[in-house]
């Protein structure tokens, strides 16, 4: 799953992609992605969800590049950033005032470490200068080899410029990505594996550079999609993994980085031996579900979470075998990777993707609700009641309310029945309160007063909190009516 740019370029934290899937609800036909989507950008799906972008299989929402700084110098240092428009300008100018590439990459007085750099630039710019382009796309590619040898000149000044090293990693893998995956797979392949090695020597020099990590990961995920489902994608997969861990480790707030670590754990899990997936696959569940408490309208993470959910029923119902914990079945996380695909589609109801997804999947819905299950309540009338006397029922969830609809036992409830409208609600969290019976259990914040309720397990806790969340989103962004028109029919 890819936040409001749609661009093919490299990418902020805040650029957006229309997702791919690989999940693949029973004997239906492809799915196919929306007409924005973008090779690079987007990983490509099994059956029967599947992109038409390359024949590979592969994960979900695509990586989100960050923005190249062309020139990025350190400003203390007193040298001037020089900006892509700016490139741009000199290039419609011919290069005038002595500022073409030939004069901007004259190499000082050669010693043996800068003869090793001129020979490492001279290598990349042949594979820069072998790719094909069409007319539309010429003109981006001459800016890019003039920057790319910009950056060459840079390193042969300061081999120790870290800036100059991450901004033309930035620069090959923009190069690597206006290269065909069809004709030019090596070349691809090539630029990228340069782009790596740049971005590995300015985190050598600057061990704190977030993005130099995290773009490092897109790269290695991008090459891994080449190799296919062989063992150098599986090293390149946990490699790429490895790197979206440390890009958290030095920025936890960032949904993006989690959401692309999901999909690369995704794709491992995809390729690794049975007896190894249910590990990883459990911990791409766990970043997806992160990035959506980072950020509860990430509709891209919601539709992933969505996808691996699914994978992961397809795999129970297949073995028998549970995965995540011991009680939920694979019917139950069917209905689980409906609301997530329902929620993304909410969100972003003109991404056809969602939408084909969400044909497949809704019948998975326990309609007219999108969430039924039991939690356990105090009585109505006394929220401080005793222990013994909190009861467990039966909740529906559906686009206005929380609400308790019968005991345990199928019985019609006399007793009043807890009720949680959601444009009541303030927030929705786990609560550690010893006052409350065994079990894990949800605090509903909203404006009448705190709301306490026990789930049967921390796997469906959970699940009860993401469901809850979501339906608040969705109605915080004015999108309940499309949330009613999927439930309700």
């Amino acid at each position: 799953m890819s936040s409001n740019n749609d661009l093919p370029e490299l990418h902020t934290g805040d650029g957006e992609h229309d997702p791919d899937s690989r999940f693949h609800p029973q004997q239906v036909a492809a799915i196919q992605p929306s007409p924005e989507n973008n090779a690079d950008r987007s990983p490509n799906r099994n059956q029967p969800i599947r992109s038409n972008d390359s024949p590979k299989d592969s994960a979900n929402v695509d990586s989100e590049r960050k923005e190249p700084k062309i020139i990025g110098i350190r400003k203390n240092e007193g040298r001037r950033t020089v900006t892509m428009r700016e490139l741009l300008i000199d290039l419609k100018n011919g290069y005038s005032n002595g500022n073409s590439p030939s004069s901007v990459v004259s190499t000082p007085p050669s010693s043996q470490e800068s003869k090793q750099h001129k020979e490492q630039s001279n290598v990349v710019m042949a594979l820069i200068n072998s790719i094909t382009s069409s007319d539309e796309e010429r003109s981006r590619q001459r800016m890019l080899k003039f920057a790319a040898k910009r950056y060459a000149s840079a390193i042969e000044r300061n081999p120790d410029d870290y800036d100059a090293l991450y901004n033309w990693a930035l620069v090959l893998q923009e190069c690597a990505d206006n290269a065909s995956s069809d004709t030019n797979s090596h070349t691809k392949d090539a630029l990228l594996e340069e782009a790596c090695k740049k971005y590995d020597e300015a985190t050598e020099l600057n061990p704190g550079l977030q993005d130099a990590y995290y773009n490092w990961a897109i790269a290695i995920s991008d090459r891994a999609k080449l190799h296919g489902r062989t063992k150098e994608a599986e090293a390149l997969w946990k490699q790429a993994s490895k790197n979206y861990e440390k890009a958290v480790q030095l920025n936890w707030n960032s949904p993006q980085a989690l959401n692309n670590w999901g999909l690369a754990l995704q794709e491992l899990g995809a390729i690794i031996p049975a007896r190894e997936k249910q590990t990883i696959v459990k911990s791409a569940i766990s970043k997806f579900r992160a990035a959506i408490q980072l950020q509860f309208d990430f509709h891209r993470a919601i539709y992933n979470l969505g996808t691996v959910l699914y994978g992961l029923a397809e795999d129970t119902s297949r073995t028998g075998v549970v995965v995540i914990g011991n009680e939920i079945s694979s019917n139950e996380l069917y209905s689980q990777s409906a609301i997530y695909v329902a929620a993304a589609h909410a969100l972003k109801p003109n991404y056809s993707v969602y939408t084909s997804a969400l044909k497949l999947v809704r019948s998975m819905l326990p309609l007219p609700y999108l969430k039924v299950g039991y939690l356990m309540v105090p009585p109505v009338e006394n929220p401080v009641a005793p222990h013994c006397d909190w009861k467990r029922f039966q909740f529906v969830l559906n686009h206005e309310a929380l609400q308790q609809i019968h005991d345990d036992e199928g019985k019609t409830n006399d007793r009043p029945g807890t009720r949680v409208d959601i444009p009541d609600i303030i927030s929705v969290r786990v609560c550690s309160d010893l006052t409350l019976p065994p079990g894990p259990p949800i605090c509903i914040d909203t404006i009448h007063g705190p709301i306490f309720l026990i789930a049967d397990s921390w796997e469906y806790l959970d699940s009860w909190i993401d469901a809850l969340r979501l339906v608040y989103t969705i109605f915080a962004r004015g999108k309940t009516n499309v949330l009613a028109a999927i439930i309700t029919g």
